[in-house]
């Protein structure tokens, strides 16, 4: 560790400096030797590097989106080129180049915070070994070596021997204690924060071997934590789960306002986005529109859940626009006005289906059928007298069992009319 330790030995320095402004200025307030005063500087140490980092933090997101898009590419390439490694290398280094992406940016926050980690765990080592670092004088080693966190000296660890912790006027006991359950805290903080990415910000409707790497990281990171974590000192437990808090925190943000698409997080962001936008009828907020606004640009590729989002708009009497902005829709207004009813989907009226006619009806001409050929309901007066021995056989045809001439009742039970036609209407000329 003395190795990794010299490599990093450039930005102790200033790792020490900024711990020491701190505590000037909680020492002032808890007192300078007490825990509080070197606890809170280190967590205030944290979150100064984690602010720091916010814009790489931000590459993070979108080089990760951006893997989860290439990964059914990057399995065809794989599958294509399986017995050439240098030529699917080859493929994966142009599908980069083509899209942009960096499969490193996704390592960015980890890397960049390396150094101060290793810098504070240098720093922590040598306030153990009494040794002045950086611009921590004896007097602060002093004050530093007296600094307990709930019973634990900041600089003691799991795999202290009791006389070194009794070194540090503390108790072995204890020591063990607190550190056990930081590791604890450490590693549910760190499950809790990668099972969270899986569950709600992963896109579902495609299954690639991505999915399958985040899963391995949900287990194997809290054990590496725990693992090595019993050679942590307090200190930089503190600092590790202080990180770890921030990173789940962030992470519950970015869920919640720019999830992943197709994730179920971006399933109920865009309910509550529907909700809002119908009872406003205006989308308010700037990050909004800008997810609006890749909605609407991905017409037909929209997913589900994006497709329910307009469909939801719609039914609102809503329209989004290609800035998005969302304005009344004109077609949904002018259907609810004609019908009184509100419409279904889309924006445009439920067609209504025709009633069924009765076997009577298709057999007379019906009263539906009549007026769907455009006439009225006046009598009809199409059959004259001259018609009526067509439509009933005399006495003498009955008596002599003949038949009705040319089969006039089997026509007539089959809804057709022998005799006089009734002229057509002028409409239909």
């Amino acid at each position: 560790m003395d190795t990794i330790a010299s490599l990093f030995s450039f930005i102790t320095t200033p790792v020490s400096w900024v711990i020491v402004q701190f505590h000037s200025v909680y020492g002032a307030i808890f007192g300078p030797d007490t825990g509080w005063a070197w606890g809170l500087s280190i967590v205030s140490l944290v979150i100064l590097i984690r602010i720091c980092l916010i814009p790489l933090f931000v590459k993070q997101i979108k080089a990760t989106r951006a893997m989860q898009t290439l990964q059914p590419e990057m399995k065809k390439i794989q599958e294509r080129y399986k017995n050439d490694k240098q030529r699917q290398s080859e493929e994966m280094m142009k599908l980069y180049k083509e899209t942009g992406t960096n499969p490193l940016s996704s390592c960015l926050p980890i890397l960049a915070q390396s150094p101060f980690f290793f810098a504070l765990y240098h720093v922590l080592n040598s306030i153990a070994n009494n040794d002045t670092i950086g611009v921590i004088n004896q007097s602060l080693l002093e004050s530093a070596q007296k600094a307990h966190i709930v019973g634990a000296p900041l600089a003691a660890k799991f795999t202290d021997s009791a006389s070194d912790v009794a070194a540090l006027d503390a108790s072995l006991t204890t020591v063990r204690i607190v550190t056990a359950v930081m590791i604890v805290l450490m590693s549910a903080s760190q499950f809790f924060t990668q099972r969270q990415l899986m569950t709600k910000n992963v896109d579902t409707t495609v299954k690639t071997p991505f999915m399958q790497q985040q899963k391995m990281l949900m287990y194997v990171f809290p054990v590496m934590f725990a693992v090595f974590g019993i050679n942590f000192p307090v200190g930089v437990l503190v600092y590790w789960l202080t990180t770890n808090v921030w990173t789940m925190g962030q992470q519950m943000y970015v869920i919640h306002n720019n999830p992943t698409p197709g994730s179920k997080a971006q399933a109920s962001y865009l309910d509550r986005l529907t909700k809002h936008v119908a009872q406003h009828n205006k989308v308010s907020k700037r990050r909004d529109r800008a997810i609006v606004k890749a909605i609407v640009a991905k017409g037909r590729d929209r997913n589900e859940f994006e497709r329910k989002f307009i469909n939801g708009l719609s039914k609102a009497g809503l329209a989004a626009q290609a800035d998005g902005t969302v304005i009344k829709s004109d077609v949904v207004a002018t259907a609810q006005a004609e019908d009184g009813t509100p419409t279904t989907g889309g924006g445009t009226p439920k067609r209504q289906q025709p009633k069924r006619q009765s076997k009577s009806q298709r057999q007379h001409g019906g009263v539906g059928g009549a007026k769907a050929a455009g006439e009225t309901d006046e009598p009809k007066t199409s059959l004259t007298k001259s018609d009526e021995p067509d439509a009933k056989p005399t006495a003498a045809a009955k008596k002599g069992g003949a038949k009705p001439a040319g089969g006039t009742r089997s026509k007539a039970q089959s809804g057709q009319r022998k005799g006089p036609q009734r002229p057509k209407s002028p409409s239909k000329k």
